[in-house]
């Protein structure tokens, strides 16, 4: 077992701390657990708080350049309020659930490339100290996986994902970001659109499924986003026709696209659309104020066959590219995240 010592405030000689998870890979609205193995230092100390925060490397982009930064998106409070006298050996168990939003980390065992983990602060005299991070891993939901699935089925290939600052109008996101899972257009549609990106908003009622298309640009024209939303639930998984849903609803987004492109040449500004049977309409450009576009609902069907996203990951998975492909985030939201993140450095150097 490796401890990690907390300096700080606390100096050498102070406790040291190691966190180690349960074995197995945790899912969005999952529980998480775990133990905190203290060791005491060279004399006895007041164990006040022990927290686990949970933190993710997100992006934004400005129009200059694009900023990374770390943020704290959940905190549990699992102990204190105790003594650890010197050199003594202590341990908590924990059992915390996670935000139905945490991203997948992990598809079919392949690493997505995301910084997503755990850190242990421990409240001592007053002072805290934060540990290192632990990586933590999260698969989908079975809906997650089974969207995902049927898009592989579909012709789409894994491309990359990330995390990106900021919030999707007309959705009920409530983490500060949002992951995108980047994807290749099937042959079908590859001469319509460069790149299809899956969010998902995942709650415990069900999930709304996020589709963004960027269509390419021609030579009288500029390539376009596109955004369309979905509403699935977590039940009846094995007895939806995926292939055929998710189909419809790339359908629905490329039409739109095109519709939004006419528009926008002739000078009108949109992006949001009535509800219909098959979804609604998104918006990644409203800074998160917005409350706009309807709830769609998915049908029911039959099975899924045929390879799919798990074949897709597998096979490519020496040549992911898990890079960074920019998000569409306003200025405002890249400026409030921007000082979010130097306020986050400022408050890291005055602890250490």
């Amino acid at each position: 077992m490796v401890f990690k010592r907390l300096l700080g405030s606390l100096g050498v000689g102070g406790p040291t701390v190691d966190t180690v998870l349960d074995p197995g890979v945790a899912v969005p609205g999952g529980t998480l657990r775990g133990q905190v193995h203290l060791k005491g230092g060279n004399a006895d100390y007041d164990i006040e708080q022990i927290t686990l925060e949970l933190v993710a490397r997100v992006e934004a982009e400005t129009e200059d350049a694009e900023q990374e930064g770390t943020v704290v998106f959940d905190r549990f409070m699992v102990g204190g309020g105790f003594r650890l006298a010197e050199g003594e050996q202590h341990s908590v168990l924990f059992s915390v659930t996670l935000p139905w939003e945490t991203p997948v980390t992990e598809l079919y065992g392949q690493p997505l490339g995301l910084v997503l983990g755990l850190r242990t602060e421990l409240a001592v005299a007053g002072a805290k100290d934060k540990g290192d991070l632990d990586p933590l891993a999260v698969g989908p939901l079975p809906v997650q996986e089974a969207i995902l699935e049927s898009l592989g089925q579909l012709g789409f290939d894994f491309k990359s994902a990330d995390l990106e600052y900021g919030r999707i109008g007309g959705t009920g996101q409530q983490l500060p970001f949002y992951q995108e899972i980047e994807l290749s257009p099937s042959p079908r549609y590859a001469h319509e659109v460069n790149e299809i990106e899956v969010t998902f908003l995942a709650h415990p009622g069900g999930m709304e499924v996020v589709l963004e298309a960027d269509k390419r640009g021609g030579l009288f024209s500029g390539g376009h986003d596109a955004l369309t939303r979905h509403t699935v639930s977590h039940s009846d998984i094995a007895q939806h026709d995926w292939n055929t849903e998710v189909d419809a609803w790339v359908r629905q987004l490329v039409e739109h696209r095109a519709s939004y492109g006419a528009h926008s040449a002739h000078g009108s500004h949109g992006g949001y659309g009535h509800s219909d049977a098959h979804g609604g309409y998104a918006d990644k450009g409203d800074h998160g104020h917005g409350d706009h576009g309807g709830h769609g609902h998915g049908e029911h069907g039959g099975h899924r066959s045929g390879p799919g996203m798990g074949t897709v990951v597998a096979a490519g998975a020496a040549g992911l590219a898990v890079g960074v492909v920019g998000g569409m985030v306003a200025a405002e939201v890249v400026d409030e995240v921007g000082d979010f993140f130097e306020g986050e450095e400022e408050e890291e150097g005055d602890e250490g």
